[in-house]
């Protein structure tokens, strides 16, 4: 009876946009997964941020398509000499949405800006702890210990007083975390006594409204007719969440959706023959690996982490699981961002020397899971297949691997709590900045980031992070950068696996999409024919 109220359900909603889209201007993209909820403070995977990415503005913002800072709900911004005082003057007259539960009765200030960060920052905050109270990004990226102050100055004047100058700073701002929400919205909700619907029942400033969740099925979200850029293109945004990379070519063939997620990279020769579609191709900011839990024997050993660089065949896992679509990794950023270190020597692949290593260090009739995720990624076309063909070459060398995985968001919370051996994952890029890639494997207060799957701390890495980011000499900063790259080639806490070419396939009647080098996908200035 469940599995039959289900479908109806789907089939109601499906109906419901089909209506919708011929009574006005939608787009339909497909999407790979449910997002776990609406507010970006809270989220870490990219598919939940995607998700809430249309509803909210920053200070600062990419220009799309690009790693650009640009104003956001900052129109300028000045920044004093020795780089710890950043004032911004924030746009007047920008509206916020409005809901059934709420309408706003004043536009965004100062206040909302406070309130946002607070939440994130101060355990006062009336909002510290409301879904869960994990600010996973704004501590890894060790706002805590950046920030000061923040000082509202005048309702449309903020000043944010930093600890130590820091180089990535008006870029970290342009992020996903730091978006900003309604102080006026949460004050509401938390006299209801449900201040959890600011997180489920999005409200922003962004240039499209949310509508409705079905979860496993669609997101709804409306054009904001008063958003301060002027309304999007089209009227209705449809995320049709489609986990089978098949099925979502299917839709977009069946024109039920216009642009996808992440193709089977087996699917990409069709693709490109096919006249109605338009095949977008660029050099991906991402790295896909496999984490190492060093706080689990014998992983704490270097040694043992070095002969599983030399046991798995990445040259094999590139050709059948990317299909050549990438290019093996061997620093933890990618080649198209700068302070990269050409220099590096990888480890080869070696299984006869990885079963000598592993016997030298004590290592015999090893048992280890190996997790790997139940989505598709762009950094990771296929996780399955490749933890299969991990499992085959780790036997090879003595280890027996037991796969595992779970619901995408179990998943990642699992692995940020450390309960796996070995488990995969990946990172695209945020900010464009190298910092952005490093601070994964960063320990703020000698503690390993949410993010550092590893829970690997190496003192020298980390002081060169910290030094990296008060520095805004980019010749310095590479510098340091390329000693943390050798630090971290010589300790592998990663097996750095591919950067991956990204493909996003989207039909000839769409115009104004662009592929985001950060990972993002961005409709408001897309059109539909």
């Amino acid at each position: 009876m469940r599995y039959v109220r289900k479908v109806l359900v789907t089939a109601l909603m499906a109906s419901t946009l089909l209506v919708a889209a011929a009574e006005a201007k939608t787009l339909v993209y497909c999407s790979e997964g449910s997002p776990e909820n609406f507010n970006p403070q809270i989220n870490t995977t990219g598919t939940s941020l995607d998700a809430a990415r249309h509803i909210y503005n920053q200070l600062t913002e990419f220009a799309p398509g690009t790693v650009n800072v640009v104003p956001g709900l900052a129109e300028k911004w000045e920044v004093t000499p020795d780089g710890k005082t950043v004032t911004f003057h924030l746009r007047k007259g920008v509206k916020f949405h409005s809901s059934k539960s709420f309408t706003p009765t004043r536009d965004f200030n100062a206040d909302d800006v406070l309130f946002s960060f607070n939440r994130m920052w101060k355990a006062d905050s009336p909002y510290a702890k409301v879904s869960g109270g994990a600010y996973d990004y704004f501590n890894d990226m060790d706002m805590p210990n950046i920030l000061d102050t923040i000082e509202k100055k005048d309702p449309l004047t903020v000043v944010f007083h930093l600890k130590q100058a820091n180089a990535p700073v008006l870029a970290n701002l342009a992020m996903d975390f730091a978006s900003i929400l309604s102080a006026e919205y949460a004050d509401v909700m938390l006299k209801a006594k449900t201040p959890e619907k600011v997180d489920q029942e999005p409200i922003g400033t962004g240039p499209f409204s949310f509508v409705a969740y079905q979860k496993d099925a669609a997101i709804r979200f409306k054009a904001f007719p008063a958003y301060f850029r002027g309304k999007a293109k089209i009227d209705d945004l449809v995320f049709a969440i489609t986990p089978d990379a098949t099925a979502r070519y299917a839709k977009l063939k069946a024109k039920e959706c216009q642009v996808m997620v992440s193709p089977n990279p087996a699917d990409l020769p069709a693709m490109k023959k096919d006249a109605a579609v338009t095949v977008l191709e660029q050099a991906g900011l991402n790295i896909g690996y496999l984490s190492m839990n060093t706080l689990k024997p014998p992983f704490d050993k270097k040694e043992v982490r070095q002969a599983i660089n030399m046991a798995i065949d990445r040259d094999s896992i590139l050709k059948e699981v990317y299909q050549g679509a990438g290019q093996k990794a061997k620093n933890p950023i990618p080649p198209n961002i700068w302070s990269f270190d050409t220099g590096t020597k990888d480890y080869a692949y070696d299984p006869t020397k990885a079963k000598a290593m592993l016997t030298a260090a004590g290592v015999k009739d090893l048992k280890s899971d190996l997790w790997y995720m139940p989505v598709q990624r762009p950094y990771n076309p296929n996780g399955k297949r490749m933890a299969e063909m991990m499992q085959a070459d780790l036997a090879k060398v003595g280890i027996a691997v037991e796969l595992k995985s779970f619901e995408w968001g179990e998943y990642r919370k699992r692995l940020q709590a450390g309960e796996h051996q070995m488990g995969l994952l990946g990172w695209t890029g945020d900010n464009g900045d190298p910092d952005n890639f490093f601070f994964l494997l960063g320990c703020p207060d000698g503690k390993p980031a949410g993010q550092n799957l590893s829970k690997w701390c190496n003192k020298d890495f980390d002081a060169g992070l910290v030094e990296a980011r008060n520095s805004a000499d980019k010749a310095k900063r590479t510098a340091i950068y390329k000693k943390m790259q050798a630090i971290f080639k010589d300790e592998v806490p990663w097996l750095t696996i591919a950067h991956s070419t990204v493909f996003e396939p989207v039909r000839k009647e769409v115009t104004g999409y662009k592929v985001s080098p950060l990972g993002r996908h961005e409709f408001y200035e897309v059109n539909v024919k």
